[in-house]
């Protein structure tokens, strides 16, 4: 009895002693698995505000229509939202985000502090920041509707509402040149544009309800008829 005791006491003390070094020797938990897309999005929408919240600062300020001084206040706020969106989820999937804008954000935002004038300012402003929302809009459509991670899709959800209004909102200054925006790509899986008119134009025949060959044997069986009834009524008598 006391032999049984006394092994028992030391395995229940091999025991204790074993867990803290396993709890010492485990590792940190993995960052999840994202895929390529998943990133591009998360540091696309950090980088756009790393250069879009001081380029709206700038135009609520020196911005020479008073429009322009309201979108710019505006994006600058909404920016600084989405940023911490970004943010959040970046730290909870274990994902390190860019720190300062890229080279092209830089130049930008050079651009505009070196217009000539708070006119041309206005221009610039809302030239670069068209074209830049309007890249990043189609990245952010496809990984909402193509990523497996939830996190990710959460922050795609919401930049989507915002990006959509800063659209709204830089095209309400009415500078905008549409003429200088590049032009809308299909996806490769998609139909060209011939090929949609072409079914398009058999399904407008297909609905119609007329038939090539009905209209000939109409037409044939009425020209009969028609010589038919002529001939009666010019016959001798």
């Amino acid at each position: 009895m006391i032999r049984r005791r006394l092994v028992a006491v030391l395995v229940g003390l091999a025991l204790a002693l074993a867990t803290p070094a396993a709890a010492a020797n485990a590792q940190p938990a993995a960052p999840a698995q994202l895929g390529a897309t998943d990133l591009a999005l998360l540091n696309g929408v950090r980088l756009a505000g790393l250069w879009e919240m001081p380029a709206g600062q700038m135009a609520a300020e020196r911005g020479s229509a008073q429009r322009v001084r309201e979108v710019g206040a505006q994006i600058a706020a909404e920016h600084a939202e989405l940023d911490q969106i970004v943010v959040d989820a970046a730290n909870k999937l274990g994902v390190q985000l860019p720190t300062q804008p890229n080279d092209d954000q830089k130049k930008w935002l050079n651009e505009m502090r070196g217009a000539a004038s708070d006119r041309e300012f206005d221009r610039i402003f809302v030239h670069r920041l068209r074209a830049a929302h309007g890249k990043i809009f189609p990245v952010i459509g496809a990984v909402r509707s193509g990523t497996r991670n939830n996190t990710v899709r959460q922050v795609a959800q919401e930049a989507n509402k915002f990006v959509l209004n800063h659209l709204t909102l830089l095209e309400s200054t009415g500078l905008v040149r549409y003429a200088e925006l590049p032009p809308a790509v299909l996806p490769a899986d998609q139909p060209k544009v011939d090929s949609l008119q072409e079914a398009a134009l058999a399904r407008t025949a297909a609905g119609s309800g007329f038939n090539a060959t009905v209209i000939w044997i109409v037409v044939l069986v009425a020209l009969v008829l028609g010589i038919g009834g002529t001939w009666r009524l010019f016959k001798p008598r």
